[in-house]
């Protein structure tokens, strides 16, 4: 098959997809969209939203689509690495014998990420970045693809651990939920306090996945598209000489060149996604925001004037 068709197929089994989706998720169309992107290009998302928005039930629903094993890890302050990775066991024979944690899965589910210690977040980070884990000195190499997405509340910060920067830097992207509009939330109440049972059909397989990601990559990007993405990361970056005065009144920390990496590969998904060969400056406007939110660290006096990341961000582009 071309890489015209196969593009053209994506487009077709993305429209699927998000269809199959909808039976059991009300809305929240781009949260959707850019959890698929994120898993068409290889990349891990933080889901960040209040309770009940339905985060586990979304991750669950798009890995039973996509056909992929999927795990849930519900974060607290007592969990160990080794409760995630796995850990060896004497057996009977009084040999050493590994058993897998739920790491081993094609998506994982961190579920409140935050409630964590460092070192238990950490454990998270090898498997992120090298796709593989390190337990008693012997490395083991997880199953692919495999996807991080972690979800975040927002407003209970009492007994959490905010996430370090490096890691928050392994996410492609920063997703933020929303509330639902009325209309929808009569649509979930009517949902589920009814005995309808929805069955969800497997549109992908593990190959196929893996192959979309080879495709993705394939995607050529002209050079004013990849410099556009380079100096938006740029303009970020409040210790340069050529950051602007807006930036240097609210940025501490800028974005580092993993933004701007993921910006293109986002970019190449989203062209990809709407039928188009190859992505210009639109596509990288419109995955912006997701990539670029949580890398930016602001300032005391963007907290105190109540400046989002998203308003830094609009003016930017």
């Amino acid at each position: 098959m071309s890489d015209v068709q196969a593009i053209n197929n994506l487009v077709e089994k993305h429209k699927a997809l998000k269809k199959e989706i909808a039976k059991v998720i009300v809305g929240q169309d781009a949260v959707i969209d850019q959890i698929l992107l994120s898993i068409y290009t290889g990349g891990h998302s933080l889901l960040i939203g209040v309770p009940g928005l339905a985060k586990t039930l979304m991750v669950n629903t798009i890995a039973q689509t996509l056909g992929l094993d999927f795990k849930r890890i519900q974060f607290t302050p007592d969990l160990m690495p080794s409760d995630i990775l796995g850990s060896e066991v004497l057996d009977q024979n009084r040999n050493f014998k590994f058993i897998k944690g739920p790491i081993f899965a094609n998506i994982i589910l961190a579920d409140e990420i935050n409630r964590t210690p460092p070192k238990t977040q950490a454990a998270l980070l090898e498997a992120m970045q090298e796709r593989s884990v390190t337990i008693a000195g012997q490395q083991h190499k997880l199953e692919l693809p495999f996807f991080v997405l972690a979800t975040q509340n927002p407003i209970e910060q009492e007994g959490t651990y905010p996430l370090p920067e490096a890691q928050l830097d392994r996410f492609m992207f920063a997703i933020e939920l929303k509330y639902p509009s009325v209309e929808e939330e009569i649509q979930v109440v009517k949902n589920t306090t009814s005995d309808r049972s929805v069955h969800i059909q497997a549109l992908f397989s593990a190959h196929e996945i893996l192959e979309v990601q080879q495709l993705v990559r394939r995607i050529p990007v002209p050079d004013n598209v990849v410099e556009y993405a380079v100096k938006l990361v740029n303009s970020t970056r409040p210790n340069l000489e050529t950051a602007s005065d807006y930036v240097k009144q609210y940025i501490d920390w800028g974005a580092g060149p993993r933004a701007s990496q993921n910006l293109v590969l986002a970019a190449k998904a989203h062209a990809a996604i709407h039928g188009k060969f190859s992505p210009d400056a639109e596509d990288i406007q419109a995955v912006a925001t997701g990539i670029l939110r949580h890398r930016l660290i602001k300032n005391y006096k963007a907290e105190a004037e109540g400046i989002s990341e998203e308003a830094i961000i609009g003016k930017l582009l």
